[in-house]
């Protein structure tokens, strides 16, 4: 979420924030948890936005696995996205705007297949401790649940993080709007990778049937909307969450609550080969948007990984509650995610039922 180091090439989560046309100006000092950066955006015409929230993809599975070979995951580089401006007057717009819809409370309970019996979890990492970012050194369902997520955005290949949770398909994945659509066009090659480690796939690579968004992303890309969904088609037979399980979910859950954090970040000082983690208790973002705001230094790559409330260090389980979206680049150290309410409660059930 926080923007690259010198030197880098970030291609990974961040896009430009507006909730319209009027709120372009707005933009430029947020950085998305990927970061791309302004060399590598387009610049012609980013093309006409889809007028619907999902897009097919037509690559062969077997085509995107012999695609996304170990080498080309190791440099695929991290996306990130734009933010609006401190002290701007359509800045202020963009967080007076309307508050994310909440409805009742709505909670989905993690499932998870048969595994051998976990070791023992350190003594270190019992309890909620704050946490700015660090390797996830435990066990658990979340080694196997979270992954990176691999496409291909402007002719360049590039990374996100995403989630595997519990669905009536058994085959949805949760990461950011930016990790599927960005400047008005869906990403293609799009692969996710649970378990990733430095060009390992230990459960292999679970290729899109169709990505999906909010109707506020895929409209306008507004920024208190970055929620995009995943239906990845069977793997060898199988289905994602027999293979590698689902987390829960809790939907209009509040704000200031004890979380974790957890994504690939692949920007210095991450390399983008281990699961990384914050932790600690979120507060409202007080500037720009509606979102969760959680101390953390993850940086591009991390986009699209899920942050967990009721989570659980022992098994590695919790209920999603966010993704990983954006930082302010004069807020370092922070990262901001959006709020589940309604419409990603939405996007959910749209993905689920696919």
């Amino acid at each position: 979420m926080r923007r690259t180091a010198r030197g880098t090439t970030a291609v990974d989560g961040i896009s430009k924030a507006r909730t319209g046309a009027g709120s372009r100006a707005a933009l430029g000092t947020l950085t998305a948890a990927g970061t791309l950066l302004a060399l590598l955006l387009p610049t012609g015409p980013a093309g006409a936005a889809t007028p619907h929230g999902s897009h097919r993809s037509p690559a062969p599975r077997a085509a995107l696995d012999a695609f996304w070979t170990a080498d080309r995951m190791r440099a695929a580089a991290p996306l990130d996205l734009g933010a609006p401006a401190k002290g701007s007057g359509a800045s202020a717009a963009l967080r007076t705007a309307g508050a994310v819809p909440h409805g009742a409370p709505l909670k989905v309970p993690p499932t998870l297949p048969r595994f051998p019996q976990l070791p023992h979890v350190p003594a270190a990492l019992s309890g909620v401790l704050p946490q700015a970012g660090g390797p996830w050194t435990g066990q658990g369902a979340v080694t196997r649940t979270t992954g990176r997520v691999f496409f291909t955005y402007q002719g360049r290949n590039a990374s996100c993080s995403g989630d595997a949770v519990t669905s009536a398909n058994k085959s949805t994945v949760l990461t950011a709007g930016h990790c599927v659509k960005l400047q008005g066009a869906w990403h293609t090659n799009w692969v996710f990778v649970p378990g990733y480690h430095d060009g390992q796939a230990p459960y292999g690579k679970w290729a899109a049937a169709s990505t999906l968004s909010t109707p506020q992303w895929t409209a306008s890309e507004d920024i208190n909307y970055d929620v995009g969904a995943a239906v990845v088609a069977p793997l060898d037979g199988k289905k994602l969450t027999d293979v590698v399980g689902g987390q829960g979910l809790s939907f209009n859950s509040g704000y200031n609550k004890a979380m974790y954090a957890f994504g690939y970040p692949a920007a210095a000082p991450y390399d983008g080969t281990k699961l990384i983690y914050c932790s600690g208790t979120t507060l409202k973002d007080p500037l720009f948007s509606n979102d969760h705001g959680l101390s953390c230094n993850m940086t591009g790559g991390s986009s699209g990984g899920p942050w967990f409330t009721s989570f659980d260090e022992k098994t590695g389980t919790g209920l999603q509650s966010s993704v990983n979206s954006f930082g302010y680049q004069f807020l370092p150290n922070t990262m901001f995610g959006p709020y589940f309410g309604d419409d990603a409660k939405a996007l959910y059930d749209k993905a689920q039922a696919s």
